[in-house]
């Protein structure tokens, strides 16, 4: 497993005991257990269909698991997720102008009104649409609303980023902004947990691979050892081309 760092994440270290959900008499993750102690960018990387997304939405307690454990640091999930955000492949913005989505997140959780105009500049500035506060939402770019979801996630100061897929169906210019902007919000200390098909992406961003095939946590690894030489012959075809992405 990756090597903890002494510069330690207040919700670190994430851990998994035994992790299992299942729908309808189908098992989508199979007791899956790990431990992620240092923050950076911890990728989870698999196949279409290898239970990612809802790996990520069992950390985030969007779903909850029907066996085994997931804790941050000493808090349970639900407890962990104040700390929180998520952005997803497929974004849902309000019909507002940029800046309206940021100051209505602000608003649902109760930030006092004189503080918002300082935070959803400081958000924008990062995702790099600070010029376009006035713009209607849905009139951006594939690359920008993504963007725009990244910052919305922001805006709250979250300990921990989770992305889901955060650069389906985006252009390689557009691809290149939000991992950009992921870069740099990883440089600042928040913990970013992602998924991703792209082996290319897991590349360039992941300090740690989780690789997840049929709801089996097959391997965990740092980076650069994964790609050189995965230990699990799964990966070793995956990352060879012998698997769908």
């Amino acid at each position: 497993m990756p090597p903890d760092r002494p510069d330690e994440h207040p919700l670190l270290p994430l851990v998994a005991r035994g992790l299992t959900f299942g729908i309808n008499g189908r098992r989508i993750i199979k007791d899956v257990s790990f431990w992620i102690g240092s923050s950076g960018r911890t990728v989870i990387l698999g196949p279409n269909g290898a239970g990612k997304s809802v790996m990520l939405r069992l950390c985030h307690g969007l779903l909850e698991p029907t066996g085994g454990e997931i804790r941050w640091g000493e808090l349970s999930v639900s407890q962990a997720r104040e700390q929180q955000a998520m952005a997803s492949q497929h974004p849902v913005l309000l019909r507002r102008t940029v800046k309206g989505n940021l100051l209505h997140v602000l608003s649902v959780k109760g930030v006092a009104r004189s503080e918002r105009p300082a935070l959803v500049d400081a958000a924008l500035e990062r995702a790099g649409l600070a010029g376009l506060g006035a713009r209607a939402a849905r009139t951006l770019s594939g690359g920008q609303q993504q963007r725009l979801a990244i910052a919305r996630a922001l805006v709250l100061r979250p300990k921990v980023l989770l992305l889901d897929e955060p650069t389906t169906n985006l252009d390689p210019a557009a691809v290149r902004g939000v991992e950009e902007l992921i870069g740099v919000i990883g440089a600042a200390g928040t913990k970013i947990l992602m998924t991703t098909h792209d082996i290319a992406q897991a590349r360039r961003l992941a300090a740690d691979v989780m690789f997840l095939n049929d709801g089996r946590l097959l391997e965990h690894a740092p980076a650069a050892e994964f790609f050189a030489a995965p230990k699990d012959p799964v990966a070793a075809g995956f990352l060879a081309g012998e698997l769908p992405g």
